[in-house]
């Protein structure tokens, strides 16, 4: 992908915002078809300029006004906070507990660097192909999960720009979710529990909840390829005494000797599947199944960031925010193909300005030959560019959106029709 210098963020911003976001796809999804009135007026937006200066509280009257603001800030990064009671920009003018966040998405935010305990290849900030497979189990389990356990339907995935990815759930009835239940649902979505001091974060028996014993089916796809091969976490003494860290102290020695003369992850993980299970090591009731399971949960189940989720007024990036350290766009991913998704071939801005640039002068070499037929009518300009397909995905999901609202605006004229 084309190398990003971020020396020109500020030019390559100007660009983006006057003839690249996509403000109708936008405006379409925040203003949840107007069946609310002033759903979008009272939305927070929040920007961060250059130089890390921080504007919270923005709001806007309709799309051309946040099309105005948003190319005269050029802003480097932008968030999404709540619907408040009140429009934002005027909250120094309300009375004091007046002013109240009062719907939102329910959001997720899952960071790679929460998984820095058991990811060899990469560290803090940095990614790989080998590591992403984190983020799609991740986003796999969840999504699963919020389907079929919660019944959600209308779920976006989308890219962070650097090292995650977040997940917005847009149902009307999820919105209007207290923080209370908010937080119920994360707790329900954890499984590994615990700091940096704490050794053992995932803690099952033999008799399996539904969603941890789908969630273990989902890993066991990617285990071998991912944790064995990819990261292989048996390799050597360091990385297997973490692992023999995590069953109990009655088998360690028979571990290890196990493991001194073996070759592979792939051997020495047979090899302790088969220890945990012989009828003399399960005598003891610490020894089961179930350590295997837990080995798999704390080394690939995903991760969440609680207080991103619990909080209503939270803010999370926005989708098509650019990243300025990677200067990659913040896009949604089609879930369907959501295994070949891959981090490194999302556009940056660099890339898709230059594009722009190219079909640019193409067409004015066109124009120079050709007379104008009047008729002609502009194509957007992201649809020139790389950034289209991810447009394309984000209409999809909008699509969805809407064809369920007119759905429940029917069922409600009929049960009025009803009386």
């Amino acid at each position: 992908m084309e190398p990003f210098d971020p020396a020109e963020l500020p030019e390559l911003l100007k660009l983006y915002y006057r003839r690249l976001f996509p403000y109708a796809q936008y405006y379409r999804w925040l203003n949840y078809g107007g069946v609310t009135k002033n759903y979008f007026q009272h939305r927070e937006f929040s920007f961060t300029l250059k130089d890390d200066i921080y504007i919270r509280y923005q709001s806007f009257s309709n799309q051309s006004e946040l099309e105005k603001e948003m190319q005269k800030m050029n802003p480097y990064k932008i968030d999404i906070g709540a619907v408040y009671s009140h429009r934002p920009s005027q909250h120094n003018t309300v009375k004091l507990g007046a002013f109240q966040a009062q719907e939102k998405e329910l959001v997720f935010d899952i960071d790679m660097t929460d998984y820095d305990d058991v990811r060899r290849c990469c560290s803090s900030a940095d990614i790989c192909s080998k590591c992403w497979t984190l983020m799609t189990m991740a986003m796999r389990i969840i999504d699963r999960a919020l389907k079929e356990d919660f019944g959600f339907k209308h779920r976006l995935w989308v890219y962070s720009g650097r090292r995650g990815v977040h997940c917005w759930v847009c149902d009307e009835s999820v919105r209007k979710l207290s923080s209370a239940v908010r937080s119920g649902i994360v707790e329900y979505l954890s499984l590994v529990k615990g700091g940096h001091d704490v050794k053992k974060k995932v803690h099952l028996s033999e008799k399996l909840h539904p969603f941890v014993r789908r969630s273990i089916n989902i890993i066991k796809k990617y285990f071998e390829e991912y944790a064995l091969v990819g990261q292989d976490i048996l390799e050597n003494k360091e990385n297997w005494d973490k692992i023999v860290a995590l069953v109990p102290e009655t088998i360690h020695d028979e571990l290890q000797k196990g493991f001194q003369r073996l070759h592979s992850s792939s051997q020495r993980w047979e090899y302790l599947r088969k220890v945990i299970s012989t009828p003399q090591n399960m005598k003891n009731d610490k020894c089961g199944p179930w350590l295997e399971w837990e080995i798999m949960v704390q080394y690939c189940f995903p991760r969440l960031d609680i207080n991103v989720s619990k909080g209503i007024n939270h803010l999370l990036k926005s989708p098509f925010s650019v990243h300025p350290k990677t200067g990659r766009i913040s896009v949604p991913i089609d879930f369907q193909k959501v295994d070949q998704f891959n981090p490194f071939t999302v556009p940056t801005i660099s890339a898709i300005c230059r594009e722009l640039d190219v079909v640019s002068t193409n067409e004015k070499d066109k124009e120079e030959h050709e007379a104008e037929s009047e008729s002609k009518h502009r194509v957007r300009d992201y649809k020139k560019t790389s950034l289209a397909p991810y447009v394309k995905v984000f209409e999809q999901f909008l699509e969805n959106l809407d064809k369920s609202r007119k759905g429940e605006l029917l069922k409600k004229s009929d049960l009025q029709r009803d009386f």
